[in-house]
């Protein structure tokens, strides 16, 4: 018996790229709504009812910080390190006091007038 040749099978080389580059978006455009939702629940899960927010922190070493914390109406000032943390100053306000304000400098004026003294010495 002889061999039987098959005949080649015909390929449509232009709809198979159109389906690979078709497939490639949908995954790409997946992989950002999976962010977008992501993002979204996330911001859902922080309720506005929180008793403990940390209101400020500041590194004072390569591993140590001070955090300022507002819970249940008084701050706290805790120190966090490698040992562990250590409430350093109990506050009883909610908010501390302001810290008196540098005088303000001289404001700069408006863009137009900037403008027009420029035109006036060019």
């Amino acid at each position: 018996m002889a061999p039987v040749a098959l005949p080649a099978a015909d390929v449509n080389v232009g709809g198979e790229l159109v389906r690979v580059l078709l497939s490639l978006a949908a995954v790409v455009a997946l992989i950002f709504v999976a962010g977008w939702l992501s993002r979204r629940l996330q911001a859902r899960s922080r309720p506005g009812g929180r008793r403990i927010r940390c209101v400020e922190a500041m590194a004072v070493g390569a591993r140590e910080r001070v955090l300022l914390l507002d819970a249940d109406g008084k701050r706290l000032l805790v120190g966090v390190g490698p040992g562990g943390m250590r409430t350093l100053h109990v506050y009883d306000g909610t908010s501390a006091e302001p810290m008196a304000a540098e005088p303000a400098a001289a404001p700069l004026p408006a863009f137009g007038e900037l403008l027009a003294r420029w035109k006036r010495g060019a």
